[in-house]
């Protein structure tokens, strides 16, 4: 575009007159970013907020995490108590069963005969709910008295036959007159005892037929076969050991309660053993996550420092230790660790050959993770620059590429951690590793222990089998959102 001469001539006869100077109070600069730069790490854990499904999972695992290391503290059990008159015992919540909720209250629903209802009967509490009885047809015309009943776990216990020293008895008598309650009961007569499954059965108290079937009196009520002395009077205690011992017949829950201070009443349930299954747990995932995260530890260093050799020098040293882990990878792991256990565990113990098992395999994956990542980076600008400046090997390795492949090999190593869980789980459960013991369990043990009684107590499976089930998706999923949160390629995408 063109302008004219004449465009201008208003503007010729313009002075100094015309203009006026604007003074400003202070200096005049660029203004302040209100923003404050974001690093690499705090981008990948604002990206990693983002991410709702691996956040949860990341608080699960915390809250399980906290429960395996409190739980055996605040049961009252500790873990490594048991009971086995209390074996199989159902889940009971305290709660429900004061709200009368009719689950988790420790009770089951049984068909039962006419023996198995005078059982059950003459013991205390057994039967919190009976219907009336029914015929049933079996074989051969013949027909069965049935009933329909709902059995207290805690209860049908019943009577037991304790040993105590004369001291041990005065005590508890003491205590049942302090208390007012009733611990000890008359002992039975074992020459009137005539169905067989009742001898030295502290609950076959009351008269049967040789079948097993109560003769009651015209009451309906039980007969007694209490030991008796000249008078007539029931008799409490046996002597034994030439005076030194007393036996006598308790009604086990208030024995228990006597000698522990709390009635027995477990969360969980208990196992085939009597152990509390919610201690239980805790240990063997105490156990489990402790493993899981010092083999992943260890074997993050090892492979951090053969992989970093591996990628950064390459040539002989790369293609030996490349090949020494094509065989190890080939070793199957189930008959190394089968290996390991018979010859290694009984000098070292169980525990450790476990986790010298894990480190020998583990570390081939961490260490090819990190070979692949110095070649990626080692060829990059920046670390062309170092090398020209003169920078050592060592600082290239440490202060250049290690940190730039960091977030990779960390969340890689977090992955690794549900795989270890997953292996010691199998073992456990097959048999090959055997970590039961008073002090120490496993989930995989619990599975395993658990099983021959799937059908009649599923607890002793269920709740094992839903912690490792939670705490495997949990894990994968958290680790997925780490690699996603840490990955460059990502920087920048909103999801």
């Amino acid at each position: 575009m063109s302008y004219k001469p004449e465009q201008f001539a208003p503007y010729m006869d313009m002075d100094e007159s015309c203009f006026a100077v604007v003074r400003r109070e202070g200096s005049v600069h660029d203004k302040k970013l209100d923003t404050k730069p974001v690093g690499y790490f705090r981008d990948a854990m604002s990206r990693f907020a983002r991410n709702r499904g691996s956040v949860v999972c990341a608080f699960v695992i915390l809250i399980l995490a906290i429960y395996a290391a409190v739980g055996p503290i605040v049961s009252p059990y500790g873990g490594t108590q048991y009971d086995n008159y209390y074996s199989y015992a159902l889940p009971r919540n305290g709660l429900c069963v004061r709200l009368g909720l009719g689950f988790w209250d420790g009770c089951s629903s049984v068909t039962a005969n006419q023996q198995t209802y005078d059982y059950y009967s003459a013991i205390p509490g057994a039967i919190v709910e009976a219907s009336e009885p029914y015929e049933q047809v079996v074989d051969a015309g013949r027909k069965n008295t049935l009933y329909d009943l709902t059995i207290d776990s805690y209860a049908k216990v019943g009577y037991a036959t304790v040993l105590l020293t004369s001291k041990e008895y005065e005590a508890a008598r003491a205590y049942e007159q302090e208390q007012g309650v009733q611990l000890f009961y008359p002992v039975i007569d074992d020459s009137q005892v005539k169905y067989q499954v009742n001898k030295g059965n502290a609950n076959g108290w009351y008269l049967t037929n040789a079948k097993g079937v109560a003769q009651r009196d015209e009451n309906g009520q039980l007969q007694d076969i209490f030991l008796r002395d000249e008078n007539g009077e029931a008799l409490y205690t046996i002597s034994k050991m030439n005076g030194a011992q007393v036996q006598c017949r308790v009604l086990y829950s208030e024995w228990y309660k006597y000698q522990h201070g709390h009635e027995a009443s477990f969360l969980f349930g208990a196992d085939s053993y009597g152990y509390d299954i919610f201690a239980r747990l805790a240990l063997g995932a105490r156990l489990s996550l402790v493993l899981s995260v010092l083999v992943s530890s260890i074997s993050l260093g090892i492979g951090i420092v053969v992989g970093a050799l591996e990628g950064y020098y390459g040539g002989w040293f790369d293609l030996i230790f490349e090949r020494i882990k094509d065989i190890l990878w080939e070793v199957p792991t189930v008959v190394f660790m089968s290996l390991f256990q018979i010859y290694l565990a009984k000098k070292v113990g169980v525990i450790v050959t476990l986790f010298f098992a894990f480190i020998f395999f583990d570390w081939i994956g961490e260490s090819s993770t990190v070979r692949a990542q110095f070649y990626r980076f080692k060829g990059q600008e920046y670390v062309l620059a170092a090398r020209t400046l003169g920078a050592k090997d060592r600082r290239i390795i440490f202060r250049h590429i290690l940190p730039n492949a960091a977030g990779f090999i960390v969340t890689t190593s977090v992955l690794s951690i549900p795989g270890v869980i997953f292996t010691e789980a199998n073992m456990t459960y097959l048999g090959i590793v055997n970590l039961q013991s008073s002090t120490v369990t496993s989930v995989g043990t619990m599975l395993n222990n658990g099983q021959a009684a799937l059908s009649t107590y599923p607890h002793c499976v269920f709740f094992p089998a839903v912690f490792i089930s939670i705490l495997l998706i949990c894990f994968n999923i958290f680790g997925n959102g780490l690699r996603d949160a840490f990955n460059p390629s990502l920087r920048g995408v909103e999801e």
